[in-house]
């Protein structure tokens, strides 16, 4: 009672200092510890796991990301790539169709002089012939009028 002057309480007062302080510290203790191995560590470790899970996620989301830029890079490269064969593809081809056309061209050209060589010897042989047909013909005519003339004197 003395220890209840001391704190200037009275007995049933707001402070009241006898056997209940400790049973209620009991409690509280043991209500901790009941709590804590029912609800907080459970929870904490839930809480964790979660945690865990998270960074490892993103961890592997950030690899996945690293992983997908350098795919898209290199499929750029590759593009590009292609792009340029495609474009080397088309140049040859050009140039192939282009080299073509000028030996068909030459082709047709030296055919088309070869032809008309062939049809100026032909007229040419023709022309003589007929030349040499006259000449026979003129000289025949030539020599039936001679005949003619003499024989009519």
């Amino acid at each position: 009672m003395t220890s209840l002057l001391l704190f200037g309480a009275t007995e049933g007062g707001l402070f009241d200092f006898d056997a209940t302080l400790p049973l209620m510290a009991v409690q509280v203790v043991l209500l901790t510890f009941i709590l804590n191995a029912l609800f907080f560590k459970p929870v904490g470790r839930v809480v964790e796991e979660r945690e865990g899970f998270v960074t490892t996620s993103r961890a592997e989301a950030k690899q996945k990301l690293a992983q997908v830029e350098k795919l898209e890079a290199d499929l750029r490269d590759q593009l590009a790539t292609a792009r340029q064969a495609a474009q080397k593809l088309i140049n040859e081809a050009e140039q192939d169709s282009d080299k073509l056309y000028r030996e068909a061209l030459a082709l047709a050209n030296a055919e088309a002089n070869t032809s008309r060589e062939e049809a100026r010897r032909e007229i040419d042989s023709q022309r003589d012939a007929a030349l040499n047909q006259l000449k026979s013909d003129a000289d025949k005519l030539g020599d039936l009028i001679v005949e003619r003339l003499l024989a009519a004197k």
